[in-house]
C-alpha cells in the first residue's frame, strides 16, 4: 500500500478509473496477436512472404522501446489521462489502417501505429494505477496484467473463423471497434481532469488520486534502483520474444519433436503465464522482501534452459513450462514500478526507463539468437547465451532487496546531499 495513502473501498468514486484501466488492458496485445491467425487469409490480397511476416514480428519490441523511452516525457507535458485517450485513438486509427490496407506497406504502418499506442499504454498503466489505487497496487497491478495476457488470446479464439465468415478486413476491423469502446471511460476522465484544474479539490477527493508530488531530482539514469529494474525487465523481455520466435524449431531440433507437438509446446509456453501475471503482483506487493521470488523467476528460466539442453526429450512439456512460468519477472517489475517510488513523477519516468530499455534488449534477442545459431549450426550455444543472459540477472534481483525509492536515490546524487 502507498505510502500515505488511505484505504478505501475498490470502487468507492473510482468506477470510471477501473473500468478504463480494465478496457484498455484487454486491447493492448490485440495488435501483438491479431495478424498471425489470419496470415492466410489476407495473403490472398496482400503477398506476405516470410520477410514481411518476419517485419511484422519484429515491430511489436521496437515499437515498445520506442515509447518506452519518450512516453514518460510526452506524459508529464500532458497528462496521464489525455495521453492515454490520445494513444487510443492512435490504436483504433491503426486497426482501421490495417483492416483498410491495400498493400503490405499500409499495413505495415497499421501495425507500427497501433503498436506505438501499446507501447504508451505499457508505460502509463503503472502510474495510472498509482493515481487511482494507491492503496490497491498489488490487487490493480494483477487485475490489468491478467486481463492484458487474457486479450491477447481473443484473436486466436475469434480472429480465424470472424475472418472466414466475414473476411480478413472485417476480423482486424473488429479490434478497432473494440478499442474505440474503451475510450469511453477516458472521455470521462479526461473531463473530470479539467473541472478538478479550474476548481478545488475537496478533501475525500484527493484521497482518491492525488498523492503527494516528489519531483525528481536528478536525470534517472542516476538511479541504481532504475538500472537494476531495467535489467530484470530486460532479461524478461529478451528470453520472452527469444522463445515466442524460436521455442518451436528448439522442440524439433533438440527433443525431436514433430511440428504439431512444437506448436503444443509453444502455446504450453504462452497460456501458462496468464495465471503468473495474476498472482505476481499479489506477491511482491505483500513481499517483504522481493529478491526471493525475483530469484525464482531466474532459477524457472536456467531449469528450463538446461532441461532443453540436457535432456530435452521426452520431458519437453515441462521445460516449456518452467520457461512459461519464469517471466513472472515482467508483472513483478511493473508492481516495483509503483512500490519503489514516492510519487506519481517517479512512477512515469521508472515505468518508461525499465520498459524502454528492456524492450530494446528485447527487440535485438531474436535476431541475436537466430544469427548465433547460423553459425554455430545448432542450438546447444544459443541456449547457452539464454542461460547466461538469465544468470546476470541474479545480481539485480538480489540488490532489489534493498527497499528504496527512485526519488531519494536521485536526491542522493546531488552534490549537495553529499
Amino acid at each position: 500500500m502507498e505510502p500515505g495513502a488511505v484505504r478505501l473501498p475498490l470502487w468507492a468514486g473510482r468506477t470510471v478509473a477501473l473500468l478504463g484501466i480494465v478496457l484498455i488492458a484487454l486491447n493492448m496485445r490485440i495488435a501483438v496477436t491479431g495478424i498471425s491467425p489470419i496470415t492466410t487469409q489476407i495473403g490472398r490480397d496482400i503477398p506476405l512472404n516470410s520477410v514481411v511476416l518476419g517485419l511484422i514480428g519484429a515491430v511489436p519490441p521496437i515499437a515498445f522501446a520506442l515509447m518506452g523511452l519518450t512516453a514518460g516525457r510526452i506524459a508529464r507535458r500532458i497528462g496521464l489521462e489525455r495521453f492515454q485517450l490520445i494513444s487510443i485513438g492512435v490504436m483504433v486509427a491503426g486497426h482501421l489502417l490495417r483492416a483498410l490496407a491495400p498493400n503490405v506497406a499500409v499495413l505495415i504502418a497499421g501495425t507500427l501505429l497501433a503498436l506505438l499506442s501499446c507501447g504508451v499504454t505499457n508505460v502509463l498503466l503503472p502510474p495510472l494505477v498509482k493515481r487511482y489505487f494507491p492503496d490497491r497496487i498489488g490487487l490493480m497491478t494483477s487485475v490489468y496484467a491478467f486481463i492484458m495476457a487474457t486479450g491477447a488470446t481473443l484473436p486466436a479464439l475469434f480472429a480465424a473463423p470472424v475472418a472466414d465468415a466475414a473476411g480478413w478486413r472485417v476480423s482486424l476491423g473488429t479490434w478497432a471497434a473494440l478499442a474505440a469502446v474503451a475510450a469511453a471511460p477516458w472521455l470521462i476522465l479526461v473531463a473530470r481532469e479539467r473541472r478538478e484544474r479550474a476548481a478545488a479539490l475537496v478533501a475525500d477527493e484527493a484521497v482518491l488520486i492525488d498523492l503527494p508530488e516528489h519531483r525528481l531530482a536528478a536525470p534517472i539514469w542516476r538511479s541504481p534502483l532504475a538500472w537494476k529494474l531495467a535489467a530484470i525487465v530486460s532479461a524478461s523481455a529478451f528470453n520472452t520474444y527469444v522463445l515466442f520466435a524460436w521455442l518451436p524449431e528448439i522442440s524439433r531440433q533438440q527433443a525431436g519433436s514433430s511440428a504439431v507437438e512444437a506448436g503444443v509446446m509453444l502455446s504450453i509456453f504462452a497460456l501458462i503465464g496468464a495465471p503468473t501475471a495474476l498472482i505476481s503482483p499479489l506477491i511482491v506487493g505483500r513481499a517483504r522482501n522481493v529478491s526471493w521470488y525475483l530469484l525464482l523467476g531466474v532459477a524457472l528460466f536456467l531449469a528450463g534452459y538446461l532441461g532443453l539442453l540436457l535432456a530435452p526429450a521426452p520431458l519437453t512439456w515441462l521445460w516449456a513450462s518452467l520457461l512459461g512460468v519464469a517471466p513472472l519477472l515482467f508483472p513483478a517489475s511493473l508492481t516495483l514500478v509503483n512500490l519503489r517510488t514516492r510519487g506519481h513523477d517517479g512512477s512515469v519516468a521508472l515505468s518508461a526507463f525499465s520498459q524502454g530499455v528492456g524492450y530494446a534488449v528485447g527487440a535485438i534477442g531474436p535476431f541475436a539468437i537466430g544469427i548465433v545459431h547460423d553459425l554455430t549450426g545448432g542450438w546447444t550455444v544459443p541456449i547457452v547465451v539464454m542461460i547466461a543472459v538469465s544468470a546476470l540477472c541474479v545480481i539485480p534481483a538480489i540488490g532489489l532487496s534493498r527497499r528504496s525509492f527512485l526519488e531519494d536515490e536521485l536526491a542522493a546524487t546531488l552534490p549537495s546531499s553529499r
